[in-house]
């Protein structure tokens, strides 16, 4: 089977959603669309992980997809997370973006509800039945306690839509194994903003990047170097930027993010419950990274 068409190349911003204390600052929204596309990023995901969907409502995650295809305005691929653990609701939100002129549909695993692996490709084909765009099947078993085997993903990589991994399993054996397995078949992307580098070192086509908020170009540079021959260049900037990416994951992601942004001027260090403000420490920990590499 054919390597399908590739939704982006390079670097993803797993956008984070700026808030009130009554829903979407749109105002701050846009200009952090604008922002990132300035800076050179290659797509943005909207109402992922990092844009708190989950706590979305309905109309505000249907809402801030409308927003970005529309700001956006072609200049980057649009890609929506419209997963969830409800399934007949994740895909009528996939159908919905799909519908909104999205340019890919970002499916994480089913949560809590845990589905068995043969279950995962009834689930993906669920989703596939509804989305006119591809589809980036997420891998996070750190928050939804459910891993795709590198099988699994053979199975998947047969779903015409399925057309790409989002892998933040950060077993590198796996990882490899799922390289070996289905490299030629699905593009696969790095969910960790701390593999970057070993990702493409197997032949990934980038990052869906949650730094990239905070430094866009300096990520983008990760990637550039690499695909430029300058394997060294890119590795050193993988380790440069180490402390600042373990400072925005030493609290559940998206609380250092956001205020990382508002420390920047860009948002309101404003999250939506079950997250709150980051701890003293861990927020002095940010801030001094922040500071070390002139970024504040």
């Amino acid at each position: 089977m054919a390597r399908k068409d590739t939704i982006f190349e390079g670097v993803a911003t797993a956008l984070i959603t700026p808030m009130t204390e009554d829903g979407v600052n749109y105002e701050q929204y846009g200009k952090l669309i604008d922002w990132q596309i300035e800076s050179g990023i290659d797509a943005l995901v909207i109402a992922g992980t990092t844009g708190e969907g989950s706590t979305l409502s309905d109309e505000e995650h249907k809402e801030c997809i409308d927003f970005a295809v529309e700001r956006a305005n072609h200049r980057v691929p649009i890609i929506a997370g419209t997963g969830s653990n409800h399934t007949d609701y994740g895909k009528q939100l996939t159908k919905y973006a799909s519908d909104a002129g999205v340019d890919a549909c970002l499916i994480v695993t089913s949560y809590y509800n845990k589905a068995t692996q043969n279950g995962l490709v009834k689930l993906f084909n669920e989703y596939a039945s509804v989305s006119d765009v591809p589809i980036i099947a997420y891998n996070v078993p750190s928050r939804t306690g459910l891993n795709i085997e590198p099988s699994t993903y053979v199975k998947l990589a047969e779903i015409d839509k399925v057309a790409a991994i989002k892998e933040a399993n950060s077993n590198i054996s796996k990882i490899v194994e799922t390289f070996a397995l289905v490299g030629d078949k699905l593009d696969i992307y790095s969910g960790n903003d701390d593999q970057i580098v070993p990702f493409l070192s197997m032949g990934s086509k980038g990052v869906i990047s949650v730094l990239s908020n905070v430094i866009p170009k300096e990520t983008k540079e990760i990637c550039t170097r690499f695909w430029d021959g300058d394997i060294q260049g890119s590795a050193d900037l993988q380790c440069k930027y180490l402390e600042l990416v373990n400072s925005l994951f030493c609290e559940v992601n998206p609380i250092p993010v956001k205020e990382a942004l508002a420390m920047m001027g860009w948002c309101d260090p404003i999250l939506r419950s079950p997250l709150y403000r980051m701890e003293e420490q861990n927020l002095a920990r940010l801030k001094n990274a922040m500071t070390e590499l002139g970024i504040i």
